[in-house]
């Protein structure tokens, strides 16, 4: 989730962070211990475990797709093998599954699994109208195994959650994996391999931040030029990669290009072939991105007691980012990312840096062992944000003019739809997923596998079978995406607000707060005002530090307007951090009834029997708030907030009577770390050997850097180490309870010794314009581009006419009711940008090739079974073929019957003493002494005015 359409924007506004990953096509089997064909050798590869799980659960562009959790085990560890072998880490590989989250996700998480559960129940209605308009008809297709059937394990999306069944049995089926490919395979027999699973509480990302960020501030011997690459799709991973001010730091994602779809009459040779999980992949580079900020968030007059200083303008640039909304907090009405929000944030933030008097926050200050310094100026925030908020008026004004522009078009569309009797009209996706994925309806798979037809027979033609079924297809398809638009299903209502017309704030509070009088909204507004504050510092604490508070949350589904944060300075903050809940209890926190086949028996009463005390929290019919959206999925889901209390009372017998696979579900644990019997390591492990409760601090000459404590986890892991303890073979994987320091606090700064790659951004990479509320219509006119923009070029300033800015074109995107502002770019530098994607670009000295020696057995990818043992896994191993390319369109070309999908979320883990952090607001103003990009920050000697 994180920030939405961050993603679009980057891609757009800076094209040369992407960077196409390149592969290597060896056939059947990769020897991941070469040369990384990048030419970057990475040391550490991070992979958010939830991107993947979803992906191989009910995959879109898998022919067969899987029926049980061993099938989806297969797809995860392939899934994992094609991605190691595209980054070769060369010393440690950290998979983080999601574990418990924090309140403040969990009702994101709670609402999207509501509203997923309404949305599965009106498409499996059409589903159910459309088979028997095909019966009907006498038109037979291809259903069997595609159906869903209450016997298959894989059916429910909301088993994606930390203490389920199938969670749990997958934290077994990974360390098989791990173990096997230590073992066998060349490329990972010399890295260490850290599980976090779904019992070690936190969302995956920020489990694997919290690791990165401990290593920086208190490993001994840490290199700073340690090359860290995260796979994950979540767009607030780029915001959290910039956080830890590591420089070497990539981003892989798959990329939506190039992809070659699969056809519905595909052999069987061809389906074995291909590869369902090979796609094309990109990396995002998070130094290209530090030089695209650097130069295009420069402060051209800077106040004289300021510093220009690159680490805090990034932070900065994170916090402002905050204002968009994230999974914590609603994002403010009138900033949305294709409406140009992000270019007026920084717009805003560059031209009024001086009157506001310096930065925003001072991270450093988190170092402090008095937790009230001063690390954010609420003063200068409150500043910054009414200034922004200045802008309302005309972005509404202009965002109700579009709206009303596209209803006409729309209406002129759907009579001259209605005249031809049928095809297809525009249809708006939602951001940064299908919005017919398999998490929002069932699917039907374009396999030809099966000849058994919907009415059971065997002796249709087959040609018209597949003609039949891509009719189906079609028609469903076509029906889903008619049904989640508002306009097209005839049920967009009237916009009770009315945003852009007189009237407009009052009648906001009145709609969406219930505040009658201008008293009744000044008072609401107040306490909207500290809970939306509250809620900037905790993302601000957990993106820099930790979980500030498990059991905090905004308490609202709206947000205040930019205009409306009057006050924000005088607002006092104070979290109480708490702890975690056990993963039973947030099961039941974010489940809907529907979905209480997930949960334990002695559970399952609680949110569907009617004589449940707390069945009030799981209402059946859900009021959901569609004004002003144009589809089904942007509605606002406005559930009761659970009660923390009244769930722990309810559940705290309970627990006495769960079996014991259901109590191990329920453990919250911590992290499990593996290596070769063979590696370094591997002595100071067994030296833990036969001391049970011994800890042991991990001697980092031995571990390539890794600091951390390690000690013998439970009675089940013990048998393991006694098995190899007695009897070292040749072949062993040794495992330990893996766990850091508590309560380290992040340093935002380069660290000493860093060397950074040579500059490949220059400021005629970066270019000006018109924000979007500026010019008329959904794209700025050519004259306006053209008569208006100052770019910068080698180092100074050159205003284009008409005929000069000839070369320029402009690039649009946007979704919702108007396109996004774009990029202007010059076509003259067009084939830069697009050999930029393809070329890598290399650090000047700090990126060395390493070569691991090279085995003669090519075992990296060539099996895929479990295995029970530690040792001696050779004879165990089954090889598995590998195909040709990945091809992509069974995801346009198949319905698959499911249970309700779900929106998965995470959180934070810490199993600390509460502490307490409060903050103090403070008139002092102050001087801010920035230092060079490599040394450290140091604390400024007079205080910053009104900080917090």
């Amino acid at each position: 989730m994180g920030v939405p359409s961050f993603y679009w924007w980057l891609t757009n506004k800076y094209p040369t962070v992407v960077v196409k990953a390149a592969e290597d096509d060896e056939g059947e089997c990769i020897n991941t211990s070469l040369p990384n064909p990048n030419g970057i050798e990475f040391d550490n590869l991070y992979l958010d475990m939830n991107t993947i799980i979803h992906k191989c659960y009910q995959p879109n562009d898998q022919p067969c797709p899987p029926k049980t959790f061993e099938e989806v085990f297969n797809n995860i560890f392939e899934y994992v093998d094609n991605l190691f072998s595209i980054v070769r880490p060369r010393k440690l590989l950290y998979m983080a599954i999601d574990g418990v989250a924090p309140w403040a996700k969990m009702n994101q998480q709670r609402s999207g699994r509501f509203l997923s559960v309404r949305e599965y129940e009106r498409a499996e209605a059409d589903l159910k109208r459309l088979i028997e308009q095909f019966e009907m008809e006498g038109k037979s297709v291809l259903l069997e195994n595609h159906l869903s059937n209450p016997n298959h394990e894989v059916s429910n999306f909301h088993a994606i959650t930390p203490g389920t069944e199938f969670i749990y049995k997958l934290s077994g089926a990974l360390r098989s994996y791990v173990i096997s490919r230590i073992n066998n395979d060349p490329g990972w027999r010399d890295i260490k391999v850290i599980v976090s699973d779904a019992n070690v509480p936190g969302e995956g990302e920020h489990k694997i931040m919290s690791f990165i960020r401990q290593q920086k501030n208190v490993g001994v011997g840490y290199n700073p030029n340690t090359r860290h690459c995260v796979y994950g799709l979540d767009a607030d991973m780029i915001m959290l990669a910039l956080a830890t001010h590591e420089v070497h730091f990539s981003i892989l994602r798959e990329s939506d290009h190039d992809q070659e779809p699969p056809t519905i009459n595909e052999s069987e040779e061809e389906k074995e072939e291909r590869e369902w999980f090979k796609k094309p992949y990109e990396f995002v580079h998070v130094w290209i991105l530090r030089e695209y900020l650097e130069l295009d968030m420069k402060i051209s007059e800077p106040p004289a007691n300021v510093k220009i200083d690159l680490e805090r303008i990034v932070d900065d640039f994170i916090f402002l980012c905050f204002f968009l909304g994230n999974d914590f907090l609603p994002g403010m009405p009138s900033l949305e990312v294709h409406e140009g929000a992000i270019d007026l944030l920084m717009s805003v933030y560059k031209k009024e840096f001086k009157n506001l008097g310096g930065y925003l926050l001072d991270m450093s200050r988190l170092v402090e062992e008095d937790q009230r310094k001063e690390y954010i100026n609420l003063s200068r925030v409150e500043k910054f944000i009414l200034l922004v908020g200045s802008y309302e008026d005309q972005i509404f004004r202009k965002r109700s003019q579009i709206r009303e522009s596209k209803l006409k078009r729309l209406r002129k569309d759907s009579d001259n739809q209605d005249k031809n009797d049928g095809g297809n009209m525009e249809i708006g996706t939602r951001n940064n997923s299908d919005a017919l994925s398999s998490e929002k309806a069932p699917t039907l798979s374009d396999s030809t596998e099966s000849n058994t037809l919907s009415d059971g027979s065997k002796n249709a033609d087959d040609s018209e079978i597949v003609k039949n079924t891509k009719e189906f297809v079609d028609k469903f398809r076509y029906n889903l995406e008619k049904n989640s638009d508002l306009f097209k299903n005839g049920q967009l209502g009237s916009d009770k607000v009315r945003l852009g017309t007189p009237g407009w704030k009052e009648r906001y509070y009145k709609d969406k707060f219930s505040a009658e009088t201008w008293r009744d909204i000044e008072k609401q507004r107040k306490e909207i005002v500290k809970k939306y504050t509250e809620g900037l510092l905790w993302v601000l604490l957990y993106y820099y530090s930790e979980v500030p508070s498990w059991s905090w949350f905004y308490p609202y589904y709206y947000s205040p307007f930019a205009s409306d944060l009057k006050g924000l300075a005088q607002v006092r903050v104070e979290f109480h951090k708490g702890s975690p809940l056990k993963p039973l209890d947030q099961l039941l926190a974010v489940l809907p009834s529907q979905s209480a086949h997930v949960l334990p028996k002695v559970y399952q009463a609680l949110l569907a029997d009617a004589e449940s005390k707390i069945i009030d929290l799981y209402p059946t019919d859900v009021d959901i708030d569609f004004d002003g959206k144009r589809f089904m999925w942007q509605g606002i889901v406005k559930l009761p907030f659970i009660e923390e209390e009244r769930l722990l009372s309810e559940t705290k017998e309970l627990e006495k009577g769960l079996q014991r696979d259901e109590a191990l579900r329920n453990k919250n644990n911590v992290d499990q770390l593996y290596v070769s019997s063979k590696h370094k390591l591997a002595s100071q492990i067994l030296s833990l050997l036969p001391n049970q409760n011994k800890v042991v601090e991990i001697d980092t000459s031995i571990s390539d850097g890794i600091y951390g404590f390690i000690h013998l986890p439970n009675e089940d892991t013990e048998i393991v180490y006694k098995e190899v303890h007695n009897s070292i073979e040749e072949n062993c994987v040794l495992c330990v309870s893996f766990e850091m320091r508590d309560n380290v606090v992040h340093l935002p700064r380069l660290l000493d010794g860093v060397i950074f790659p040579i500059k490949s951004i220059t400021e005629g990479d970066i270019t000006e314009k018109k924000l979007w509320h500026e010019y008329r219509g959904k794209n700025p006119s050519k004259r306006l581009q053209y008569e208006t923009c100052d770019l910068i070029h080698e180092g100074y300033h050159r205003r284009f006419t008409t005929d000069s800015c000839s070369e320029l074109v402009h690039k649009v995107g946007g979704i919702g009711w108007g396109a996004g502002r774009g990029k202007v770019n010059d076509t003259s530098n067009t084939s830069k940008h697009i050999e930029s994607r393809e070329r890598v670009i290399l650090p000047s000295s700090s990126f060395t090739q390493q070569k691991s020696p090279v085995s003669s057995w090519d075992a990296g990818k060539c099996y895929s079974s479990l295995v029970s043992s530690s040792c001696n896994l050779d004879e165990q191993l089954s090889l598995r073929p590998h195909g040709g390319a990945q091809s992509r369109n069974v995801q346009q070309q198949r319905i698959q019957f499911g249970a309700p999908p779900s929106h998965q979320g995470r959180g934070h883990h810490d199993t600390t003493v509460s502490p307490t952090y409060s903050w103090k607001h403070s008139s002092a103003t102050s001087s801010v002494q920035g230092r060079g990009r490599s040394r450290h920050v140091q604390h400024p000697s007079v205080e910053e005015s009104g900080s917090h």
